[in-house]
């Protein structure tokens, strides 16, 4: 099968491209950011932007059979307007491409993030469920819009077999990501009186569900998960970080100041209320089954990204 991974150097869209080239596919990608040992691997990559013209004409001469989306990004990473180009029209981007030159099969991943950290929302989070607390967190708000863009897919293109799959947070080596990225300090910040619940998956993991998403020809959404979810207060201790309880009120006049991480304030619900996923659809879809534990993928992190000194 000829696969294309817009998005293709991050970190787990590599292991991906590594693991289908090694199961026999022609892999390729498209990004702004650079691979430079990726066609001494056997794999091509086509640098740039999937908004653009030269995206499109990557589809026409490659024709991918199936395409898996990882070309979006959070707030991390980039900010304001552009984060919100990038994630939606992005995404509309790649789902046109796919339509106009016969692309057979669509993975978009997702963030589990999607439902939204609320006081009134359900414990575990089925795939039914509309997104919450928007208004709270905005910085959400372009991923909610490209996950319900793709999932239009479903009903705008019924030739395409389309799957949305919400991820949670990952772990492991090389310590990337968006919850690897809040404890990449010493001390890490949690709001007094709170402890919620967060789901964690190891990278290798996540590439094994993808692989199976796709040679399952998946159609749908799914939320997907490893093992039970966990005290975020464990995580902090488990890296070998120093939690740091402080009231919400003082918490947000020190968000990217005195080595604590550069969070929106918004962000501080998602470190107050759990945001837990049911993966029964996705188990049993694809007998998916996790490899690394909780205390695998904590020590992992932790021997690939030490506490920092000072």
């Amino acid at each position: 099968m000829r696969v294309l991974i817009p998005g293709i150097s991050g970190g787990i869209a590599r292991k991906l491209a590594l693991r289908l080239h090694d199961a026999g596919h022609q892999v390729a990608g498209v990004d702004i950011r650079p691979w430079e040992e990726a066609r001494e691997l056997g794999i091509e990559v086509f640098r740039g932007d999937v908004r653009k013209r030269a995206a499109e004409d990557v589809f026409r001469r490659w024709r991918p059979e199936a395409v898996v989306h990882m070309a979006t990004v959070t707030a991390f990473t980039v900010q304001g307007a552009e984060r919100g180009r990038i994630n939606l029209d992005g995404t509309k981007a790649v789902f046109d491409h796919c339509g106009a030159h016969g692309v057979k099969q669509m993975l978009f991943v997702g963030r589990h993030t999607f439902y939204g950290a609320a006081a009134d929302s359900p414990l575990y989070h089925s795939e039914d469920e509309p997104p919450r607390a928007l208004e709270a967190i905005p910085e959400l708000a372009d991923l909610v819009a490209a996950d319900l863009y793709a999932a239009t897919a479903l009903w705008r293109m019924p030739k395409l077999t389309t799957a949305i799959l919400r991820l949670p947070y990952t772990l492991g080596t090389p310590g990337t990501g968006t919850l690897a990225s809040f404890l990449k300090g010493r001390r890490v910040p949690l709001v007094l009186g709170y402890d919620p619940l967060f789901h964690v998956l190891q990278e290798e993991d996540v590439v094994a569900a993808l692989v199976l998403a796709l040679n399952k020809e998946l159609r749908g959404i799914y939320n997907v998960a490893g093992p039970p979810p966990i005290p975020l207060s464990v995580i902090v201790r488990e890296t070998g970080r120093m939690g740091v309880p402080l009231p919400a009120q003082v918490l947000r006049l020190l968000l990217g100041r005195g080595g604590f991480p550069r969070l929106s304030v918004g962000a501080l619900d998602h470190l107050r209320f759990p945001i837990v996923v049911d993966n029964r659809r996705f188990l049993e879809a694809t007998g998916f089954q996790y490899q690394y534990s909780v205390a695998d993928m904590l020590r992992l992190y932790r021997e690939s990204a030490p506490v920092p000194r000072g």
